[in-house]
């Protein structure tokens, strides 16, 4: 981690963590496919609304998940193993008492909470039936994230990417048995979703109990210093940040479409998915950063983070550049094939478009965010986190949604993006210069 050529390292750990990333994007793209053939666009706007709930059990996961693995492997770039299993353990099981308390309120209110992530009365029964079904996989969903991070961070990507595409193959075989043979309907697409959780968090525990890990998870190890856990929960604030207003947001952009029926809820469903799909690109190639970029950091060695920053972000330009393109072209083709609606269609198509366009430049945001999480940068790393979803989405969503209308809303997320960008320029390139600083005192 701190002696090979840091382009080599950062690619041969981004292979595994970019196949993870886009397999999980298709499994969520053909899953809204099977939903489409229900034949109801209220299905497929179930989607939507109960995505903005699986947003939420992530944003707590990468709290506690990126929490964890930035510290990690910090802990091992210095030596400090046992340290190390301190911090996964804390993590791990504090995670899965959040994701019981998840389940117990949304057991609760599931009425009032699929209200509000933007449900109408026509989609209600379809959402409800999905949301019920991973409530029950909310303990192992939250707590799967966290061993996923902590392989990544330890530098073991492609064990995590063996957890996450298993569950992911499972759930894409599953869906069609329990949706169509066993004639459950929305219930079974929602029941695939949650085996396949289960069955991924075991595969991904497995990792850690059988000794494929430096770091050991154990009850035991559970940390009685208050100052542990406000470090997992500092270092992974911007995760919290970053992923929450996710889900923030998509709960507003939900009651904001479906102003306009049905047809807008599902359309916006359906395009997040797809441009999902295009981002996870460049959110795998960060995640092969981020490693790299803790353990080189940890070890002082503060040229090699900046190298890797490059080009990481070099990498992720072409290769997001590609898919943003191939997006522009076929945009209409690639919503249509979701749902046979032409409201749908027509509506999704610009919004794909436009989301498109901000792919283009969107690398400097997500990298420049993972430097800093990954470095330790709290302050700096939270506040970046919250540009994309939530300092610029929300004020544009509720400015555009009510000045331009329907077009205000489906160019939101797209000047969100370029505004973010905007403003992570400078912030990248002081925390660059300060890094060169550091490097030239070491000298």
């Amino acid at each position: 981690m701190t002696t090979a050529p840091v382009g080599r390292l950062t690619i041969g750990l981004a292979i595994p963590t970019t196949i993870s990333m886009l397999v999980t994007a298709v499994y969520n793209l053909v899953d809204t496919y099977f939903v489409g053939l229900l034949g109801s666009t209220s299905a497929s706007g179930a989607v939507g609304v109960v995505f903005t709930f699986m947003a939420l059990q992530q944003a707590v996961g990468f709290m506690f998940g990126q929490g964890s693995g930035s510290l990690v492997s910090r802990l091992l770039g210095s030596k400090n193993k046992e340290k190390a299993s301190t911090i996964v353990s804390t993590g791990f099981f504090m995670a899965i008492a959040t994701g019981l308390i998840i389940f117990t309120v949304g057991t609760v209110f599931r009425h009032d909470m699929i209200y509000l992530f933007g449900s109408t009365d026509t989609i209600y029964p379809y959402a409800e039936q999905y949301f019920t079904y991973l409530l029950w996989a909310s303990p192992f969903t939250v707590s799967g994230f966290v061993l996923n991070n902590v392989l990544r961070y330890e530098g073991k990507a492609k064990l995590a990417m063996i957890g996450l595409l298993s569950g992911s193959i499972i759930n894409i075989g599953l869906d069609p048995l329990f949706m169509f043979t066993f004639d459950m309907g929305m219930a079974g697409a929602a029941l695939a979703t949650s085996i396949a959780q289960v069955i991924s968090f075991s595969i991904l525990l497995f990792m850690f109990l059988s000794g494929h890990t430096e770091s050991r998870i154990s009850i035991k190890r559970f940390t009685r210093d208050i100052r542990d856990i406000a470090e997992i929960c500092g270092t992974g604030l911007p995760s919290l940040i970053r992923q929450g207003l996710g889900s923030i947001s998509g709960m507003m952009l939900n009651n904001a479409a479906k102003v306009y029926d049905d047809a807008a809820v599902a359309a916006m469903s359906i395009v997040n998915r797809i441009s999902m799909l295009i981002f996870s690109a460049g959110l795998g190639i960060g995640q092969g950063f981020q490693p790299v970029c803790g353990y080189n950091y940890g070890a002082k060695k503060f040229d090699r983070v900046r190298k890797a920053y490059f080009f990481t972000l070099k990498v992720a330009f072409v290769m997001l550049g590609v898919f943003a393109t191939l997006g522009l072209v076929f945009a209409e083709g690639a919503v249509g094939l979701f749902r046979d609606d032409p409201d749908v269609t027509a509506i999704g198509t610009d919004a794909l478009r436009f989301q498109c366009i901000s792919l283009y430049v969107i690398p400097i945001m997500v990298t420049t965010n993972m430097l800093l999480q990954s470095s330790g940068q709290k302050l700096a790393a939270s506040f970046t986190a919250m540009l994309r979803n939530g300092i610029y989405y929300i004020p544009l969503l509720l400015i555009l949604s009510n000045t331009v209308g329907l077009k205000g809303i489906q160019m939101t997320q797209m000047t969100a993006d370029l505004l973010s960008v905007a403003t992570c320029i400078p912030i990248a390139g002081n925390f660059l210069h300060r890094l060169k600083i550091l490097d030239e005192k070491k000298e």
